[in-house]
C-alpha cells in the first residue's frame, strides 16, 4: 500500500509541474495559443481548465501525502534479539573516562612553573 501511494504521489508531482509549467504567471501560457477563430475549448475555458486541473492536482497531492503519513508504521519495534539489545544499550552508555563533562580541566597560566 506505501509503495502505491509513493508511486502515486510521484505521478501527482509530474502532472502537476507540467500543467504549473503551462501556465503563464500573467494569464497566457497555453490560452495565448488560441488566437484563431475555431477553438477547441475556447481561451477562457482552457485558463478555467488548467486552473482547476492545478486545484485537483495540488489537493490530491495533500491528501496522498497524509495518506502515507497514516499507512507508515510509527514507532520504535520492540528488538526481539538481546544480544543486538545489549550491544546497542553497551554503546549507547557513557563512558567511564577521567574527566566528566562537567569537572573543570585546569590549564598552568602562563610563566609558572611545574
Amino acid at each position: 500500500m506505501y509503495l502505491i501511494l509513493v508511486i502515486l504521489a510521484i505521478v501527482v508531482c509530474v502532472l502537476l509541474g507540467m500543467i504549473v509549467l503551462i501556465q503563464n504567471p500573467k494569464g497566457g501560457g497555453l490560452t495565448s495559443n488560441f488566437s484563431s477563430s475555431s477553438q477547441l475549448m475556447g481561451v477562457q475555458k482552457t485558463g478555467d481548465f488548467l486552473e482547476k486541473g492545478t486545484w485537483i492536482l495540488a489537493i490530491s497531492l495533500m491528501v496522498i501525502s497524509l495518506a502515507i503519513n497514516i499507512s507508515v508504521k510509527t514507532g520504535s519495534a520492540k528488538n526481539e534479539n538481546p544480544e543486538l539489545q545489549k550491544t546497542i544499550n553497551k554503546a549507547s552508555a557513557p563512558s567511564g573516562s577521567a574527566t566528566s563533562p562537567g569537572t573543570p580541566i585546569s590549564i598552568p597560566a602562563k610563566g609558572a612553573k611545574k
